[in-house]
């Protein structure tokens, strides 16, 4: 078991009460979790999963979006509970006209200089079409965020009409993977030598969205077969797992190259978590030279009506008592014909679940986000709500986002 933390913490002004319906989550009710705004911002729209965590600055970084034409990236104080906007990223880094982004779609993740790292994407219907290209989508860049300097630095293009759907760090040396849409291809870029390597294509209709990383150094994604893809940090070779990650009998082909949708790093155990889209919690052991074996540790729900591997989960964290965590639901997915979306909890030792809380969709309608948690044991998710009054203008997506922080052994204060 892992060591539980005692914390206190400030509320942000911007908190939103919440009227979640309880479960079967006995000892965690909502005061366990705390929903908080983005200030400055009014038209925001959403955010996917652009959320992560500085271990040395004690500070979560979102990137949040009106899905049109405005990116904004938000800064939440882990020590005073304040959360600001930064500014947005065509001011940031003078972005033409013709060099629009849609969204910050990737992790914010920390590198070895404390910097965050991130990446852009077209995020809207403008970029899907390659006749459209030179006068849509330029393509997506690689930026850092310095928080010393408070400065956004641009680092680069990476493939001409292509966005970058995610990134993960070599957080030794710096070096970035990351997964072009739509044409899926891998991605090196060196930071400290300019460098662009394209490893080249690892998928067909649909580009997964997440990739990762060991503490060795080591990169990960999964291609088309749903097989794990590793860039081997001492080799410098790219190797394929010979196996798919295990899936439902019966999952149709559509989920399996979706791959994987979240995961969790328990470095202690030597573990890290991954969800798949197929609904699949699964242990991953990795190794600093080779692939690495993959435990199934079962279903992310135990529904009596929904197949098992029909259920939407793109979250997953990590809780300090040992317990994983998780959100159902999105995108018209319900759990067993509950609205809203549900809060899970997993525990890894005996595959055993519990359904926590009910939210409604005009409370919470989706949970993104990826093994982010500070050292009080917090962790962060990117929520959006239905807005029922934005529907009915005919706004675009017609969803608010807000920052999710739970903490599953104390209250957030």
């Amino acid at each position: 078991m892992r060591k539980r933390f005692k914390a206190t913490y400030l509320i942000s002004a911007a908190v939103i009460l919440i009227a979640a319906g309880s479960l079967d989550g006995a000892g965690i009710t909502r005061k366990n979790l705390l929903f908080v705004n983005y200030p400055d911002f009014p038209e925001a729209h959403s955010t996917w999963g652009s959320i992560g965590y500085s271990e040395k600055y004690h500070k979560v970084f979102i990137g949040v979006t009106n899905h049109r034409n405005k990116v904004g990236l938000f800064e939440h104080d882990v020590e005073t509970g304040q959360m600001r906007l930064l500014g947005f990223l065509q001011d940031f880094v003078n972005l033409r006209e013709y060099q629009w982004q849609g969204k910050i779609h990737s992790r914010l993740v920390e590198g070895p200089d404390g910097c965050i790292y991130f990446s852009t994407d077209g995020g809207e219907s403008r970029e899907e079409y390659f006749m459209n290209h030179p006068q849509g989508y330029s393509g997506g860049f690689f930026l850092k965020w310095d928080p010393a300097a408070e400065r956004v630095v641009n680092l680069g293009q990476g493939l001409q009409y292509e966005s970058i759907k995610d990134i993960t760090l070599d957080r030794i040396s710096g070096l970035i993977m990351g997964v072009s849409y739509p044409q899926s291809h891998l991605l090196l870029y060196d930071p400290e030598k300019n460098n662009l390597c394209d490893l080249g294509r690892v998928g067909s209709e649909y580009v997964p969205r997440v990739l990762w990383s060991d503490w060795w150094g080591n990169l990960y994604y999964n291609d088309w077969r749903q097989r794990i893809v590793k860039y081997e940090r001492e080799t410098g070779k790219l190797l394929f797992c010979p196996d798919s990650l295990p899936a439902f009998p019966g999952t149709p082909a559509q989920s399996i190259i979706t791959g994987v949708t979240a995961f969790a790093e328990d470095q202690p155990s030597g573990v890290i978590y991954l969800v798949t889209y197929g609904s699949m919690m699964l242990a991953f052991h990795p190794r600093k030279i080779g692939i690495g074996k993959v435990e199934k540790l079962g279903g992310l729900y135990d529904g009596e009506v929904a197949l098992p591997y029909t259920f939407w989960c793109r979250s997953l964290a990590l809780g300090d008592n040992g317990m994983l965590y998780y959100f159902l639901g999105g995108h018209n997915h319900k759990v067993d014909g509950l609205d809203g979306t549900v809060l899970m909890e997993f525990d890894p030792d005996t595959g055993k679940k519990r359904a926590l809380l009910n939210f409604p969709l005009e409370e919470l309608s989706e949970a993104t986000g990826t093994d982010v948690r500070d050292k009080k044991g917090n962790l962060y998710f990117c929520g959006r709500r239905r807005d029922p009054e934005a529907e009915q203008m005919g706004e675009s997506g017609a969803s608010r986002p807000f920052l999710i922080i739970f903490n599953p052994e104390i209250e957030p204060q």
